[in-house]
């Protein structure tokens, strides 16, 4: 059960960051021309295309690759559910913890996606396509922290105040879901 579960796990991991970096490309107005956020495009466009004729967008958020992510979310859970034998139904919160999840993964994809920028600005060149796009995605979260904490003496602190925030989500998520109407998605959250 062990092996399946992380199987399960992670393809629905992998594939959730991969529409959730579409969501957050869309979001930053990022060069969709790179090669990396054409594999995304390319990786989602099966689902989301045809989905978008369906659900409109509300400003410049494309609801249609928002409700797919969702949907993979909820699709998480119930696989899970089915290979553990829970008993997961529409009253015990079906459709509230693949949400929360779903803020929960964001997080983390925003967590790697710094890291990721950190490490490849100390090793690369500044011209990895991937180092554009991800440059791309996170100044727009990077900037507004910067204007309140200039780099001191070239070290650019804006990355480890994001850090601390995210840890504080992460950490108040887990204290809501000590509430006892979430236990269910605590046992799953904390679990991972």
């Amino acid at each position: 059960m062990n092996a399946m579960t992380f199987l399960i796990n992670t393809a629905f991991d992998l594939y959730i960051m991969v529409v959730l970096l579409r969501i957050w490309l869309q979001w930053s107005r990022a060069d969709f021309y790179n090669p990396f956020s054409q594999f995304v495009v390319k990786a989602t466009q099966p689902v989301v295309g045809p989905l978008r004729r369906m659900v409109p967008a509300l400003g410049g958020l494309d609801l249609a690759t928002v409700l797919f992510a969702y949907l993979l979310m909820v699709a998480k859970f119930v696989a899970l559910d089915i290979i553990t034998g829970g008993a997961l139904t529409v009253n015990s919160g079906l459709f509230v913890f693949p949400a929360i999840a779903l803020i929960k993964a964001a997080g983390k994809l925003l967590f790697w996606v710094l890291i990721l920028r950190a490490i490849l600005s100390w090793v690369s060149q500044g011209n990895n396509p991937v180092e554009q796009v991800f440059h791309q995605l996170t100044e727009p979260v990077c900037a507004p922290v910067r204007r309140i904490l200039p780099p001191i003496g070239g070290l650019d602190l804006s990355i480890l105040v994001i850090f601390i925030g995210l840890q504080f989500i992460n950490m108040l998520i887990g204290d809501m879901v000590g509430l006892d109407w979430l236990d269910p998605l605590r046992a799953y959250l904390t679990s991972r």
